[in-house]
């Protein structure tokens, strides 16, 4: 059911998305404009609206007059991770210099939360959030707002990438136990520690994606 107070086109934003991440919409699926126009009584031009934006994102692809649904493939992994390995190995360095001890402990607490999650069984997409959080904390804290356009330009993808990326037996584990490890060098303020860190973790994100994609 469509919300008048918000536009309709928004509204399809989120909801086309929110069943891309959901696996509603499969990679390569194609996606009819007239039935969702018909299915929720509107015209055609919000749908297109959003479906131009989340092109824009790199989850759609237009084909002439085909909309279908993004397939993730082993070239555009490499090139989204080698910009975040840049991105995000500055800005951790950044904030390992720079982040208030406050500012330290609330990237503690998300992996005590984090920790606590797993230990308890709780849903996937609690875990999936908890760790973007803890790369999104990273980045604020750098209080550098043009660094963080440039990683948040990446974020469909890499929210789409990271889905992928749990895929496997123990992998929200291991991943934290890598998150771990970054944070050890941030709290003790050892910047090209926790830089190097961070790439190696990004790296082994993508030899991961890479196997993931492979099989």
């Amino acid at each position: 059911m469509l919300e008048k107070q918000v536009p309709y086109y928004v509204q399809f934003y989120h909801m086309i998305k929110k069943m891309i991440f959901d696996g509603e919409y499969q990679p390569g699926e194609r996606i009819n404009e007239t039935q969702l126009a018909r299915e929720h009584q509107v015209s055609k031009s919000p749908i297109r609206e959003a479906i131009r934006i989340l092109e824009k994102e790199g989850l759609l692809i237009v084909e002439k007059s085909k909309v279908i649904v993004y397939e993730p493939n082993i070239k555009d992994v490499k090139e989204v991770y080698f910009c975040r390995q840049a991105l995000e190995s500055f800005a951790v360095r950044l904030t390992t210099q720079i982040a208030s001890n406050s500012e330290i402990q609330q990237i503690e607490d998300t992996l005590d939360r984090t920790e606590q999650a797993l230990k308890n069984g709780e849903d996937s997409k609690i875990i999936l959030s908890l760790n973007e959080q803890f790369h999104s904390l990273i980045l604020k804290f750098t209080k550098n707002s043009r660094l963080q356009k440039q990683v948040d330009d990446l974020n469909s993808l890499v929210h789409y990438f990271r889905i992928l990326n749990f895929t496997g037996e123990h992998r929200a584990e291991d991943i934290l136990n890598q998150h771990k490890q970054i944070f050890a060098h941030i709290k003790n303020r050892e910047d090209e520690q926790a830089s190097s860190a961070m790439i190696k973790h990004l790296d082994q994100d993508v030899q991961h994606l890479l196997k993931v994609l492979e099989d």
